[in-house]
């Protein structure tokens, strides 16, 4: 019989949680085929049979997390199953232990008080992050926790099961009653329907990042405008014959990627990170770029910017964009950048404050071009297609006269299009 097992997934990931089984138990398997998919902080995973043979045993369920290395299922031989799914059919009544033994997960929803020998293997043992967080917010002492898992990691259902577990464990007791309600009172104070869901592993890891850099970073943001008017009329007129020749749409992304990096250039500290007490000044331009999906903000990279043309650089985020929506970015196509580029303009927005992607120190927030009127000079008015850009930076390291000026660059940059092919 073989293991299914969680594969390592890259660096400085440890753990995921079992997004959805393709397989269930008495499937059969060839090598290669997918078991099941895995959610990580970054990506989703697929986990392919190395063996073949019958689904056995699903030890873990959707909706857990299980760390690297963990046992989460088991295939048996074909030529093993006949004789052994026999017995297990005509010893099952006469066995509550056999079936207890053959699927643990299964059985510990039902009654919610495994084995007290897993609990006293378990009660020294590490907990998950969520685990821990929800006994505190409980008020739950994780040595009385009951675990399922094998090697006694307590997990945030075992938790939130000892918590529901408490009225019915000792009904006779008037204090054990008494906090019931408290526990139930957020869901229920609301007097009207809500509709309750678990988030995502990817959107609690961008929210923990999110605060993070909030926490950690002395982010202070300063703005300008750009006007569009020169690159719109570079786009009408080569529009056509780029995509004839490049097979790709010509976008503003690469004008944006090409201006950055200009500027980091001029201004290397924006293409920095903190180390301790060192700055770490990167001498490479990694550009990450924000795109929206389906399970939340993800920021695939645009290696080596600086060496691409214009058609390199939007053939290279049209793919990471095809692949971040659905769901097919590798972990190295998500680290590493040095500096990132959001842009909030597609969904209509006007002007923003983005947050660092942290360990970098710069962020630009591009937004909606709009006609705006603009005075040319003394005497004329016209109308404009403008942008606000907006240049989120940490002051740790980066001034604030280092950050206006690279703004500036950046505009100056963007308004002279042609000054792009020599200084990006």
């Amino acid at each position: 019989m073989s293991e299914i097992t969680v594969p390592a997934m890259g660096e400085s990931i440890t753990e995921g949680t079992i997004f959805k089984w393709h397989v269930k138990e008495g499937d059969s398997v060839n090598i290669g085929d997918v078991l099941l998919e895995l959610e990580t902080d970054k990506v989703n995973l697929e986990i392919s049979a190395e063996s073949e043979g019958v689904v056995e045993k699903i030890l873990r369920q959707e909706g857990e997390n299980v760390t690297i290395g963990e046992v989460i299922g088991q295939i048996s031989p074909q030529e093993g199953v006949a004789s052994a799914s026999a017995p297990k059919a005509a010893e099952a009544p006469a066995s509550v232990q056999t079936e207890a033994a053959s699927a643990p997960v299964a059985e510990a929803p039902k009654s919610q008080a495994p084995v007290p020998a897993q609990n006293e293997e378990g009660a020294g043992l590490t907990a998950s992050p969520s685990a821990r967080k929800l006994a505190r917010e409980r008020g739950i002492d994780l040595d009385q926790v009951q675990g399922r898992d094998p090697i006694g990691r307590i997990y945030h259902d075992d938790v939130k099961n000892h918590s529901e577990a408490k009225p019915s464990a000792a009904p006779s007791k008037p204090a054990a009653s008494t906090p019931a309600p408290a526990a139930q009172a957020p869901a229920a104070e609301y007097g009207k329907p809500v509709e309750r869901t678990r988030m995502s592993r990817r959107r609690q890891t961008i929210a923990n990042r999110l605060v993070e850099a909030q926490h950690t970073a002395a982010m202070l943001t300063t703005f300008n405008e750009v006007d569009m008017t020169a690159i719109l009329d570079v786009r009408k007129r080569r529009k056509q014959a780029f995509q004839e020749k490049h097979d790709v749409g010509l976008g503003f992304m690469s004008f944006f990627t090409k201006a950055v990096v200009g500027a980091l250039k001029r201004f290397p500290h924006l293409n920095a990170e903190i180390d301790g007490d060192d700055i770490v000044v990167k001498k490479f331009y990694d550009i990450g770029i924000a795109v929206s999906a389906k399970e939340g903000l993800v920021v695939p990279v645009v290696r080596d910017a600086d060496r691409l043309g214009f058609a390199e650089i939007e053939k290279e985020i049209g793919n990471l964009a095809a692949k971040a929506r659905n769901n097919a970015l590798s972990l190295s196509e998500l680290q590493g950048g040095t500096f990132t580029i959001t842009n909030g303009g597609v969904f209509g927005s006007l002007l923003s404050t983005p947050i660092l992607n942290t360990p970098q120190v710069g962020i630009l927030g591009m937004h909606k071009i709009q006609l705006r009127p603009v005075a040319i000079d003394a005497e004329r008015m016209e109308n404009r297609p403008m942008m606000y850009i907006a240049l989120s930076y940490d002051h740790r390291i980066v001034d604030g006269s280092e950050a206006v000026r690279f703004l500036v660059t950046v505009k100056e940059l963007l308004e002279d299009p042609e000054s792009l092919l020599l200084e990006g």
